[in-house]
């Protein structure tokens, strides 16, 4: 992606396309959008796009920026830690699904049969990196087979880890990236199917299924950060 600066004239060029693509997959397929429409919507010339943008699916991701943001930060890819007999101390399932049913249009062009591999892909693995940061404490120690993960200054249109660290990328934790799937593929099938039943009707089936999950991946109680 092109260099992102800070100037106000620019970060208004950008808003006005990011706000343009959020109003047009509300109306049309993201494959049915060209830069001619975008542009058109947001008052500026093509040039001004690709002095930002390298297509149409960068700009998707950079324009879901604030949404994916809230759904990682809504989202229990961790799963909530347990008491000290076992049992969950909170359920964020509820909030999770309320909160693709209120985006549903947005979510639903960008993570659908005709959305953005790239999109999907990006979610995927920032959902992946905020499962394994809420796990794994900020002062635990790295494996010793794994590197240490760099510190990472936030790309442009990269969602931050609701976290105090946002590394670029995590030492391999199959089960981080089991439970980010396992909640993101929930989420795809819910959307696909437009939305039956109520975010708690979602929240019941799902919850024990992650809980085994934790269980079973030895995600004890006090390893998990708040």
């Amino acid at each position: 992606m092109p260099a992102r600066p800070s100037d106000p004239r620019t970060r208004r060029s950008r808003s006005a396309l990011e706000t343009a693509l959020r109003e047009l997959v509300a109306e049309r397929d993201l494959s049915q959008i060209p830069v001619s429409d975008l542009t058109k919507r947001a008052g500026v010339n093509r040039s001004t796009f690709y002095e930002h943008y390298t297509d149409v699916h960068d700009l998707a991701a950079a324009a879901c920026t604030t949404v994916f943001d809230e759904l990682v930060a809504a989202s229990p890819t961790a799963v909530p830690p347990l008491d000290a007999e076992g049992s969950p101390t909170v359920d964020l399932l509820p909030d999770l699904f309320a909160h693709v049913a209120e985006h549903a249009p947005l979510y639903r062009a960008l993570l659908g049969n005709d959305g953005s591999a790239r999109v999907i892909n990006h979610l995927l693995h920032r959902m992946a990196v905020a499962a394994h940061v809420r796990r794994v404490p900020a002062d635990a120690p790295a494996p010793s087979d794994a590197p240490v993960p760099p510190v990472h200054t936030p790309a442009p249109a990269v969602p931050a880890v609701p976290a105090a660290e946002d590394p670029a990328d995590i030492p391999h934790d199959p089960a981080a990236a089991f439970v980010a799937g396992a909640v993101l593929g929930t989420v795809i099938d819910w959307l696909r199917r437009d939305c039956p039943g109520t975010p708690e009707d979602m929240a019941a089936a799902l919850w024990p299924l992650l809980i085994g999950t934790a269980a079973a991946a030895g995600w004890q109680p006090g390893t998990f950060v708040p």
